[in-house]
């Protein structure tokens, strides 16, 4: 993370899951990391990204903790929400469904940016990076299905590049932006990778953090995937 300053602070949220809990474990090795706090809805007692008191409450606590944060990592969302997977077919569109996904996947983001954005600091390189998907991108669908998880992530990728030019305005030196991970052996992609090789979170975690760290504050806004490319919307 040679691009981050001496001593970085990093804030891992969704430090409880396959990816989030590989990021916080390497950036905790890190010999150049200053500390990492995990927050997560399994270790924080009611802690809730779909909750905007929630949220706002998280980022009062943390920014008395610290002076500033240098990366915030988001890597909560979820493909199966209380058991119900994608869609395979307009047919299956259920509102209440479609409306948990955007609940987690797209509005919690936006609550996190709301609240967090203003530990990013003014005068040095800061990272905000939230994991998104492949099939968010309206561009590269071209098998169609998965109405709702898709629909939310191409959300969440609008409120990223919508926040990264506000943010900019006050700190231009800042990157924020959305990752595709690609096909991780976590809970999320079981029963849904195919065909396509899975890799396992610490390597998943590595590819990220390799991303995130050669993103200059031009590319903010942006939406990268695992091997550093740029993914259409």
């Amino acid at each position: 993370m040679a691009s981050l300053r001496e001593n970085y602070r990093a804030l891992v949220i969704g430090a409880s899951g396959g990816i989030g809990g590989a990021i916080a474990q390497a950036l905790e090795a890190d010999t150049r990391c200053g500390g990492v706090i995990r927050l997560s809805r399994r270790d924080n007692l009611g802690f809730d990204v779909t909750d905007d008191a929630s949220v706002g409450q998280a980022a009062q606590r943390i920014a008395a903790q610290v002076d500033g944060l240098d990366l915030i990592f988001n890597a909560t969302g979820a493909l199966t929400i209380e058991g119900v997977g994608p869609e395979k077919a307009l047919k299956a569109v259920d509102p209440q469904v479609m409306l948990k996904q955007f609940a987690l996947n797209a509005v919690g983001p936006a609550l996190l940016l709301k609240h967090f954005a203003a530990l990013l600091p003014r005068d040095r390189r800061s990272v905000f990076v939230s994991l998104s998907a492949r099939v968010g991108s309206i561009g590269d669908n071209h098998l169609g299905g998965w109405i709702s998880y898709r629909a939310a992530k191409a959300a969440q990728n609008q409120i990223v590049r919508t926040a990264a030019i506000e943010i900019a305005r006050t700190r231009p030196l800042a990157v924020v932006a959305t990752l595709h991970p690609g096909t991780v052996e976590t809970g999320l992609s079981i029963g849904y990778r195919g065909n396509h090789a899975a890799v396992a979170p610490s390597e998943a975690a590595a590819n990220l953090l390799d991303v995130l760290n050669g993103l200059p504050p031009e590319s903010t806004g942006g939406f990268f995937a695992y091997d550093g490319s740029a993914i259409e919307w």
